[in-house]
Parts: structure tokens; sequence; C-alpha cells
């Protein structure tokens, strides 16, 4: 593992846990030349995942986007990054577990929302808004009578 810090090729594992899921070992390192630590994350890698999007392309799945539109939905609410994280997390074990090879993007728009919806009502209707664009104030206030009747 390369050093972050000097670019040192060689370092020593001083320490190894795993994650709370036991999907993920976390492990300190020591840099062998300039001393310094760092930590380093080793993760399963999983099979490969193609999202079919509304315009019927493909892409490669990545997380890092479903995860980027969760935190903007959150932003400014009392949801912790690994709330957020398990989110992310959560719809990945039910893709790959349905051993789908493609999913559409709706597919996992929906699932976000199912579970914000139980996390965060408002960062909910945020995800709501963009996802489903909502066009006009009609739309929204649709959207919100169908929360509060759900209550």
């Amino acid at each position: 593992m390369r050093c972050p810090y000097c670019g040192f090729m060689e370092s020593k594992v001083i320490d190894s846990r795993s994650t709370e899921e036991g999907s993920v070992i976390r492990r300190r390192r020591e840099c062998l030349k300039c001393q310094r630590r760092f930590t380093t994350y080793e993760k399963l890698e999983t099979i490969s995942l193609a999202v079919i999007k509304k315009d019927s392309s493909r892409q490669q799945y990545d997380r890092n986007k479903v995860l980027g539109g969760i935190i903007r939905a959150c932003e400014k609410r009392p949801v912790s990054l690994s709330q957020m994280e398990r989110i992310v997390d959560d719809i990945e074990a039910e893709l790959y577990q349905s051993m789908i090879k493609e999913v559409a993007s709706s597919d996992i728009g929906e699932r976000v929302m199912q579970h914000l919806k139980k996390l965060d009502e408002v960062a909910y209707v945020r995800f709501a808004s963009v996802y489903k664009r909502f066009n006009d104030i009609n739309t929204f206030m649709e959207e919100l009578n169908e929360l509060i009747k759900d209550k």
C-alpha cells in the first residue's frame, strides 16, 4: 500500500478491525519510511452491475452517485453519514441478492425513496422532488398529501 504522505510503497499493519456488518476490514498502517500512520479499507469485490438509464443507455453502477443523491437530500437534516451509507449498503445487498446483472435507474430511485421515507420525511420529499421531477406546486402538494395520508 502506497503511503499517502511520502509515496513509499511499503507499510506495516498495526491494527485490523471489521466494520459493523463485517463486509469491510479497516486497517491502520504505518509507513516504513516516514513512520506516519494512515487508514485503509478492504472490501470484497462484488459482481459488476449495469444501470439502465431512462434513455435506455447503460452505465456501470456507481455507489458514489447513489450516496451523493442521498447526501444532497439529507443536507442540514439530522441524518448521519453512517445512516446514509447504510441505506446504500442495504440497497446494494438487495440488488446483489436478487442476482440480477442489470437494474433500471428508476428501481434504484424507488428503493432510495423507500429507505428515506422511513428515515427522514424531509429528506424523502427533497429526493422525491428531484427524482419525480415535480413540475409545479400541485404535484409537490400531491406527494405531501400522500405522505400525510400514509402516517
